[in-house]
């Protein structure tokens, strides 16, 4: 009784680094039974991409209908918003970009070969162009393009259909609003219990490369966590910093506010489970409650720095794991593909794997990429959830500057809420 509580006391993550162990020492003492155990990574990466259609659809139909009216009310405070999201999540991607080819942390892993029936595509000679993607971007049935995962298709359709929703006025809209957000609970539901199954399939996928490529790729998953972690301090830097002082942000006060709901970030990896808190620090540092209300919740779906900036680095760690050289042009419509997918997703741990994995398939680049980067996703998904917060935070300031609704005179002298 003393073990089986002891072991259920152990955390997901706990778990996970206990798979990876047990699949790094597997993989290095019995290379052949550890490439046998590929079918438990497949059946893993599987259920993963099954998740990208409803969440995709789901979320983004409520991200843009669920707040129409509110556009409406705050046209302007919207529109501002919009923008800026738009561009500071522009400039995530390009350093992520430029960190991920400068550093280059996929070069030397050996992923083990596509499983037996697998689809074999020629990454090179089908990777999309901008006039291919323009072409293919219009499905012409939304059930076709979701039983072949065609993201860009499900990401358009949804555009215009959460568009037309919008539109519609009393009980129809009301339904198919709750139809959506409950497609969108359940299915973070479902990824919750698809990752109570990420030991066993994050172990066997770690047993399978270091089987397949030996011990050197366990350099490169540390080589990948400190590019994430280095390109996060410079976004920081370049980018929030500068956004900061141009709005002429109390950082003292702004550091001290965001303190506590970073760390809860940091610690559970959801930025939701700081949202409470986070909105009551910036109420108490001058930001008003209109302002706080509309920002905060469509920065969750439209302003995710950090897990923007991840996506990009992943995405391109996996071409270079698969031997892929892919152009600039390529490189820059991936980043557009990630930047449309990414609108939408709530920011729930694991969320931003549904959208790599549905990436990478549409790129033809392989998911066995995705159970690599998932053994070390944890220490990742601690700081980029940390970055989402404090972007999202920062925005609500620099939105109530804009505006100019900034009640100096309260951030200069209310105190932000005691830590607790």
């Amino acid at each position: 009784m003393a073990v089986w509580a002891f072991l259920r006391r152990r955390t997901l993550t706990q778990w996970i680094l206990i798979g990876m162990a047990l699949g790094t020492l597997l993989g290095w003492a019995d290379p052949d039974l550890a490439i046998g155990l590929r079918p438990i990574s497949t059946t893993f990466l599987r259920m993963i991409k099954s998740i990208i259609v409803p969440i995709i659809f789901g979320t983004l139909v409520v991200g843009i209908a669920g707040h129409g009216d509110d556009m409406k009310r705050v046209g302007r405070l919207a529109l501002k918003a919009l923008i800026y999201f738009e561009v500071v999540t522009t400039l995530a991607l390009g350093v992520g970009l430029l960190a991920v080819n400068l550093v280059r942390p996929g070069d030397g892993v050996r992923l083990p070969p596509p499983a037996a029936g697998a689809p074999i595509h020629s990454p090179l000679g089908e990777q999309p162009t901008l006039t291919t993607v323009l072409e293919h971007i219009v499905p012409q049935s939304f059930f076709e393009a979701a039983v072949h995962n065609e993201v860009l298709q499900i990401v358009f359709w949804a555009v215009l259909f959460a568009l037309a929703l919008s539109q519609v006025k009393g009980r129809p809209k009301e339904v198919m609003l709750g139809f959506c957000e409950g497609v969108a609970e359940v299915m973070f539901k479902f990824t919750g219990l698809v990752m109570k199954f990420a030991p066993i399939g994050i172990g066997a996928a770690i047993a399978a490369t270091v089987g397949h490529g030996g011990l050197g790729v366990l350099s490169n998953l540390g080589k990948l966590v400190l590019t994430l972690y280095g390109a996060l301090v410079v976004f920081g830097l370049a980018v929030l910093l500068p956004v900061a002082r141009l709005a002429k942000v109390p950082l003292k006060k702004f550091f001290r506010a965001v303190k506590e709901p970073a760390l809860i970030a940091f610690s559970t990896t959801s930025s939701e489970a700081a949202l409470p808190k986070a909105m009551e620090q910036m109420e108490a540092i001058g930001v008003p409650r209109r302002i706080v209300a509309f920002v905060m919740p469509t920065g969750y779906s439209f302003n995710l720095d950090g897990s923007t900036l991840y996506l990009a680095v992943a995405s391109v760690f996996a071409a270079q794991a698969a031997g892929v050289a892919m152009t600039l042009s390529q490189q820059l419509l991936m980043m557009f593909t990630l930047m449309v997918t990414s609108k939408g997703v709530a920011a729930v741990p694991r969320a931003s794997l549904v959208i790599l994995a549905g990436t990478l398939a549409s790129f033809h680049l392989p998911l066995e990429a995705v159970a690599v980067i998932l053994g070390v996703d944890e220490l990742m998904d601690m700081a980029r959830t940390t970055v989402n917060l404090v972007g999202n935070c920062l925005a609500t300031v620099v939105m109530a500057r804009w505006e100019g609704e900034y009640d100096v005179p309260a951030a200069a002298g209310v105190p932000a809420a005691p830590d607790r």
